[in-house]
């Protein structure tokens, strides 16, 4: 792991709620619609809001993103293939805490 990607790893895992829903899926579903959001912002181009769970996805990244410039500087002169490549790091990594190597027993409980 990129030592850029560590350092928005550890953005990510002290400042979003969202990687700590009750359930795989929905940890899941909010990893993956905010990392898109996040990577097309990054990339200078628009993110979808057509539905209320992209207009959701997109205010959390646009924050993220917010938070990566002011607080990463050099995230401000990376290009949209490197942002591709930056966010595909982190979406890997944050999937691999939150979700692969959780020990949470009730992420994938039967009953819920």
């Amino acid at each position: 792991m990129s030592e850029q990607v560590k350092q928005l790893v550890g953005y990510v895992q002290e400042r979003c709620l969202w990687q700590f829903f009750s359930r795989t899926w929905d940890r899941q579903e909010n990893i993956d619609g905010i990392m898109a959001a996040a990577e097309a912002l990054l990339a200078g181009e628009k993110p979808k809001r057509d539905t209320p769970m992209e207009k959701l996805f997109y205010v959390d990244a646009l924050e993220m993103v917010k938070d990566f410039r002011e607080r990463f500087p050099w995230v401000s002169s990376i290009t949209p293939a490197e942002a591709r490549d930056l966010i595909a790091g982190l979406k890997a990594e944050v999937i691999d805490i939150a979700i692969t190597r959780s020990l949470n027993q009730e992420l994938n409980h039967s009953l819920y």
